[in-house]
Formats: structure tokens, sequence, C-alpha cells
């Protein structure tokens, strides 16, 4: 574990509903060193030969685009409904507080391509789960997964290994 960015998340209590831990990042976020050594971390993390970086609204955005820079590669958003003009696929799934749906363009990933999936937080597994099932309606292979944050009480590591997805990499655990 990373203790450095540890120190730069913040706990606030019962947000966005009581009962729930929400992780704040922005303080990493507006640190430059410690922004910049989260990006440089999650790039290590991927395997070579990736070809495109996937980000899920929102936070993810904020640490998949600079890592497809730093790989070379591509980046390709992955929104919540009604945000992407043109033909979708999407994906519904449950959150730890709720349930969610995920869209992706249609031609944004090239069948065969090495997709890196990158998010701020694995908690239950539900939005890296549901990101690999449009990946695979697209015919991508996705060959690795990494977060800033996972907060393993909440076994999402588990439910990505029921679906096949084994290569996970956590920079802090909670």
């Amino acid at each position: 574990m990373n203790q450095s960015l540890a120190d730069m998340i913040v706990d606030v209590p019962d947000f966005p509903k009581p009962g729930v831990v929400f992780k704040d990042i922005t303080p990493l976020l507006a640190s430059a060193s410690h922004f910049r050594m989260a990006v440089d971390l999650l790039a290590a993390a991927a395997p070579e030969g990736i070809d495109v970086v996937v980000g899920m609204e929102a936070r993810g955005f904020m640490f998949a685009a600079p890592v497809a820079l730093e790989l070379g590669a591509g980046f390709v958003p992955v929104r919540k409904p009604g945000k992407l003009p043109g033909d979708v696929y999407s994906q519904a799934f449950d959150l730890e507080y709720g349930s969610e749906t995920l869209t992706v363009h249609r031609n944004a990933i090239d069948p065969g391509a090495r997709v890196l999936v990158i998010d701020d937080v694995l908690a239950t597994g539900g939005t890296v789960g549901a990101t690999a099932g449009l990946l695979s309606q697209m015919g991508a292979e996705l060959v690795h997964v990494a977060v800033v944050l996972e907060l393993e009480f909440l076994k999402g590591r588990e439910l990505l290994a029921a679906r096949g997805i084994h290569r996970v990499t956590s920079l802090v655990r909670s």
C-alpha cells in the first residue's frame, strides 16, 4: 500500500446517504506531486501493448486520460446514459448504495484491442464489472484493471474474479 497516497484520501461520513463513508480524492488531485505519483504508479501497473485505456465517469476520467497519454494509448470514456451521442452499448449494474447504467460508443474500441481499465475506487466491483461487459460486447480484450483505492471489505475483487478478471492492481487498500 502506498501510505503517501492513502494520507491524501479523506473520509466523508454519511455521503451520499447515511451509513456510507465517501472516499474524497480531491486532496490527492489538488497535490501535483501526489496526482503525478498516482498516474505514474497506475501506468507502471499496465502490461505491455495496451491499445486503449478506459475510464469510467466521472472520477475515473481524471486518472485514465493521463495514464493513456503516459502509455501512448488511446483514451475511451465510459459514460452514464444520455451523455454520448450516437449508437452505444449499455450495461446495468448494482452499486453499494443503488444501481446504475454505463454506456460506451459502439465504435470506440476495435475488436481485439488490448484494454486497461482505470478507476478511482474499486468497491463492490459493479462499475468495473459493467465496463468489462461493455468491452466484451465490443470484442475487446480486458487485460488489466488498476485503481487508486480498493475498499477490501466490499469484496469487489471477488466479484471480478468470479467474472474471470484476475489482473487487478490497487495503489491503496482500505
